[in-house]
């Protein structure tokens, strides 16, 4: 028997195939259906969206919400808006940071949940996990050569650093990240949310 959309989520939710591994616990975040047209294709939930149990709710959320031109409403509207992260939980801390997303997720969950949505137009692949697990052998050197060669990879996907304050160093030695591709990245938006 084939399982719909709002199944596999559930199933997907209760999935605690690394728990061993999650000091949390596990707490898979997503939020997608078969009407959305873009998809967002992160790292991992940090602690404070773990806590809440809502994607992107912290300050990465914030200046993503930003750089696509949309507000909160349109963001967390799943009809318009897939988000699924390469892990689903909290992965925990590393030394610079979270530690990266869990290897299981992506090869587990991603193309089932992908059958379920063919009306995306427009997949936003932020940071190096899911621009590697995505782009496989098209993606350059190093991020920022990725996220700087984003019109090779349109009309599907749009290559993204990660909005973390932690960035902002980033930001800061990329000035045409924000002058360039933000703007692009908000006109792609508009166009795949349209009816």
């Amino acid at each position: 028997m084939k399982t719909g959309l709002k199944g596999l989520i559930k199933e997907v939710r209760a999935c605690s195939v690394c728990k061993e591994y999650l000091p949390l616990g596990p707490r898979p975040i997503l939020s997608l259906s078969t009407s959305c047209r873009v998809m967002i294709i992160g790292q991992a939930p940090g602690t404070k969206v773990h806590g809440s149990g809502i994607p992107w709710d912290d300050a990465s959320g914030e200046r993503l919400r930003v750089w696509m031109g949309i507000d909160r409403g349109v963001f967390y509207d799943s009809s318009l808006i897939g988000i699924m992260p390469m892990g689903f939980c909290y992965p925990g801390k590393g030394k610079g940071g979270d530690m990266p997303p869990r290897p299981e997720c992506a090869p587990l969950w991603h193309s089932k949940l992908l059958d379920h949505c063919p009306n995306v137009r427009l997949t936003l692949l932020i940071g190096q996990y899911s621009q590697s697990y995505y782009l496989k052998d098209r993606r350059k050197g190093t991020l920022t050569e990725t996220v700087k060669a984003y019109d090779e990879y349109m009309p599907d996907f749009i290559p993204l650093v990660h909005p973390s304050p932690r960035n902002q160093i980033w930001l800061k030695k990329n000035p045409w990240f924000e002058k360039r591709l933000v703007p692009i990245l908000r006109k792609r938006i508009k166009g795949a949310l349209k009816s």
